[in-house]
This record gives C-alpha cells, sequence and structure tokens, in this order.
C-alpha cells in the first residue's frame, strides 16, 4: 500500500506543480485570442526548428555510444537512437525516469549490464552540467553590457524591478527551488539504497569511469557542444515563428535558452510550468508585451512536447523490429 502511494505520488506531484503554475499564469487568459496566434505561426520556421529537436536527440545517442564503447559490450547505433526517444517521451509521465528507460532498453535490446548503462548516463549528465554552465556565464557575459545600458538610459535599479514581481510570482520561484532540492534529495537517496550491491556499484562506477576510455576524446568534446547548439537553434529558430519575437536577437535568445533550461530542472513533465514562467518573464525584460510572450511559450513549449511524444512512439515501433541480442552473443556490432 505504502509502495503505491509513493509511486502515485511520484507521478501525481509533478503534474500538479506544473498545471498549478500553468492554472497561475494563464487563469486570465483570453482563449479566444489563441487561434489568432497559431493562425499567424510560420511553419516554415517551426519545422526547422523541430528538425533541430530532433538532430539534437540523434547527437546524443551518437555520443552515448562513444562512451559506451570502452565497457567491452557492442551496441547498435539505432538501438541507442531508439533509447533516447524512449527516454525523453517516457519523461513527460514520470519526470527523470528516462535515464532508467534507455538504460533498460540497452540491456534489452543489446545486453548491456544495467548499472553501466546508468554509469554512462552519470557520466553524461556531468559533461552536461560543465557544458551549460559554462555556457550560462557566457550567456550572461555577453547581455552584461546590454543590462548595464538598459539601467543607464532608464534609470531602473534592481529594487524597483522587485519591486513589480508579484507575490505570487514570488511564491512559484519559491516552490520550484524546493522542486529541485527535493528532487536533488531523493536521487541522493536513491543511489545510497542502490549502491548496496557491491558488483552493482563495481559495474556503475565502470559506466562513470568509462569517458576516460573513450577513442576519440575530440569527437566527443564536439558532440557534446553539438548537442546543445542544436538545443539552442531548435530554441532560437522559433521564435522567427512570430513576428513579436522576430526581433530578439541571438545573444538574447542565448540567455533566455540557458534560463529555461534551468527551469526544466524542475520535475515537472518536460518543464511544463517552470519553462513557460521562465521564459515567458525574460521575453517580457527584453520588450515583448506579456501576452504574446506566455503565447509564445505555450505555443512553441505544446509544439515542441509533441515532437518528443511522436519521437517516442517511432523509438518504440523502430525496437518491435530489431532483434533482442543476448550478453553472451553480441559478438557483432550491427547498425
Amino acid at each position: 500500500m505504502i509502495a503505491v502511494i509513493k509511486k502515485t505520488l511520484n507521478i501525481g506531484l509533478p503534474f500538479l506543480l506544473g498545471l498549478g503554475i500553468l492554472w497561475w499564469m494563464y487563469d486570465d487568459m483570453d482563449w479566444h485570442r489563441l487561434s489568432g496566434y497559431l493562425a499567424s505561426l510560420d511553419w516554415g520556421w517551426m519545422t526547422l526548428s523541430l528538425v533541430f529537436g530532433l538532430l539534437a536527440q540523434m547527437v546524443r545517442a551518437w555520443r552515448w555510444k562513444m562512451v559506451l564503447g570502452p565497457l567491452g559490450v557492442p551496441v547498435r547505433r539505432r538501438v541507442c537512437e531508439d533509447a533516447i526517444y524512449l527516454s525523453y517521451a517516457s519523461s513527460l509521465v514520470v519526470p527523470r525516469i528516462g535515464e532508467v528507460a534507455r538504460c533498460g532498453t540497452l540491456k534489452r535490446y543489446d545486453g548491456v549490464p544495467f548499472a553501466k548503462g546508468l554509469g554512462t548516463v552519470v557520466s553524461e549528465r556531468l559533461v552536461d552540467c560543465i557544458v551549460i554552465l559554462l555556457l550560462t556565464a557566457l550567456a550572461f557575459v555577453l547581455q552584461l553590457t546590454d543590462f548595464l545600458t538598459f539601467l543607464k538610459k532608464t534609470g531602473a535599479n534592481f529594487g524597483s524591478s522587485f519591486s513589480r514581481y508579484t507575490g505570487t510570482g514570488y511564491i512559484v520561484t519559491g516552490v520550484c527551488v524546493v522542486a529541485v532540492a527535493i528532487l536533488l534529495w531523493l536521487l541522493v537517496r536513491r543511489f545510497k539504497l542502490f549502491s548496496k550491491g557491491k558488483d552493482v556499484l563495481r559495474n556503475f562506477w565502470a559506466g562513470i569511469i568509462s569517458l576516460r576510455d573513450v577513442s576519440n576524446l575530440p569527437l566527443y568534446l564536439f558532440w557534446s557542444l553539438a548537442i546543445w547548439g542544436c538545443y539552442f537553434l531548435h530554441f532560437y529558430i522559433a521564435f522567427f515563428c512570430f513576428d513579436f519575437t522576430s526581433s530578439i536577437n541571438p545573444a538574447q535568445a542565448f540567455l533566455i535558452f540557458c534560463i529555461g533550461t534551468f527551469a526544466v530542472l524542475v520535475p515537472t513533465p518536460n518543464g511544463a510550468g517552470p519553462w513557460h514562467f521562465a521564459v515567458k518573464t525574460m521575453l517580457v525584460l527584453y520588450g515583448v508585451a506579456e501576452e504574446p510572450a506566455i503565447m509564445f511559450a505555450l505555443i512553441v513549449h505544446t509544439i515542441q512536447t509533441f515532437e518528443v511524444v511522436v519521437l517516442g512512439l517511432y523509438g518504440w515501433y523502430d525496437l518491435t523490429r530489431r532483434r533482442r541480442v543476448a550478453p553472451a552473443s553480441s559478438a557483432t556490432n550491427p547498425q
């Protein structure tokens, strides 16, 4: 009974958190105006944006395959790609379950021990953290001059800016911070329970240190940057879908992208709610009216989430057509 309650909370609370933030943001919205925004959407730019969304997941799979190579268990590129597609889609149902889903997929179809696969995911996440922190620092440096110029010309100050921040806004921000803290605590707790088995811990550690045995480290680093480059283009190109966001320059979009990336850390399905809040807030800062800003966040996030669902369904279908490879028989590395 307790296990059922815990599982229900793990699934239900992230949805409730995301829905609560979305309700707060869109409660006063005139939904009849949504059709007008959809009619003005440039699907040519949106299609190009979605191409980079697909490419980001594919490049992540290619980089993952490089780290899996030193483990001594041959893996197929298509299986890695399908596992990535499934991981993103499954995280829409249960936030952060994607890492487990893709490692389980790789174990089932290519015989990679689950703990080793999970170790490679940990090493991958560490690299991603370093990259996004460096990119975020760069984004703030690029925008620092604009911020100082803006403050000088307008005579604005941070105190007055915060005074316009509503009480509900502070509550939402606080809830997001608490949610991230709880997520980190749960991850540490699960790792402690997970690491009680010595063999499991050994395989887990082997997966983590597999990064040092990557055959082509420069290519690995290139893929690591390419992933985030594709993510950024996936986001930035969407600005050209609407007239009211097409004037956002690359440096501004880069900062919005980085802040939105951190908002996705809040455990809601695909960052729904916190991402909308972060993107809308930054767009308003850059001069976009509030209604178009929140409509942009809603439409772009919905379409990009739909792409994740479609890719997940494709990954599942493609895997059903693939032969499962037992660990003992993994002597070849078919594509």
